[in-house]
């Protein structure tokens, strides 16, 4: 072979090379500004968030929920004195397009921006607002129900009557049923609000629009109690007794559906 067909086949043995490694580099670039959607449903708690953000991101598990209580102690999430560092209730349940190099911290970080932006819109910018949002969002069975569910607890709050709901006690116990148990409303938890009066500590998950709307306008009434039946069919009444008859009414419900 002449040195000259050598010479050539070398060039275009490192042409090919390089055509490669630009092939590869663009790849990688073109990768790299892919956007996967990751939803953020409305309701869900900061745990829920936390493990759809690791698998969204392919992180190990426990590295978003890091990254966020690492952003809330630097002052990143902009939280409440009141939130003592807990970002529960300031992650917006929202559609977030993520990348490949999207940092958990900067995940997080977008989610709390959104969240105080719909704070500011609907005026429930203090924490109370934000907490009685979050129990609105976990007990109405639809959004038509959320403006009631709001008078029965500004209602309750006013007659320093305890809360009573069955959202706090799931929330304690890291759960999500249908069925509360005598035994349950006796658990020592500051989100027991059969035997604390008033509001729990923080939110109990992540509310949408809607619940922070009905927040800050509650439908006029003079309910104090209220149960859902049935999908669909949620009662609300100021009478205990007729309250009864409901919730009795809701146990064969659910043994019938058993």
């Amino acid at each position: 072979m002449t040195s000259k067909r050598k010479r050539w086949l070398a060039g275009t043995a490192l042409l090919c090379a390089m055509a490669v490694a630009a092939g590869a580099l663009l790849l990688r670039e073109w990768q790299r500004h892919i956007t996967e959607p990751l939803v953020i449903h409305q309701g869900w708690r900061a745990s829920q968030v936390y493990k759809a953000a690791d698998k969204a991101l392919s992180v190990p598990g426990g590295t978003t929920e890091k990254a966020a209580e690492r952003a809330a102690r630097e002052g990143k999430l902009k939280l409440p004195e009141a939130a003592k560092g807990n970002p529960e209730g300031y992650l917006y349940p929202a559609t977030y397009h993520v990348k490949r190099d999207t940092s958990p911290e900067a995940l997080v970080t977008r989610m709390s921006k959104a969240a105080h932006r719909h704070l500011n819109a609907a005026d429930s910018t203090d924490y109370e607002s934000l907490i009685i949002a979050s129990i609105i969002q976990a007990e109405a069975d639809n959004p038509e129900d959320m403006a009631k569910v709001a008078r029965v607890i500004n209602n309750r709050l006013k007659r320093d009557m305890p809360l009573q709901m069955d959202s706090s006690i799931n929330y304690a116990l890291d759960r999500s049923t249908l069925n509360t148990s005598i035994a349950d409303t006796h658990i020592s938890s500051p989100y027991n609000t059969y035997r604390h009066k008033g509001l729990p500590p923080t939110p109990i998950n992540n509310p949408g629009p809607e619940a922070l709307k009905a927040t800050k306008n509650p439908a006029k009434g003079d309910w104090l109690y209220f149960v859902t039946v049935k999908p669909g069919d949620t009662r609300f009444t100021a009478d205990y007794d007729e309250h009864k008859k409901w919730v009795t009414e809701f146990n064969t419900e659910q043994r019938n559906g058993a």
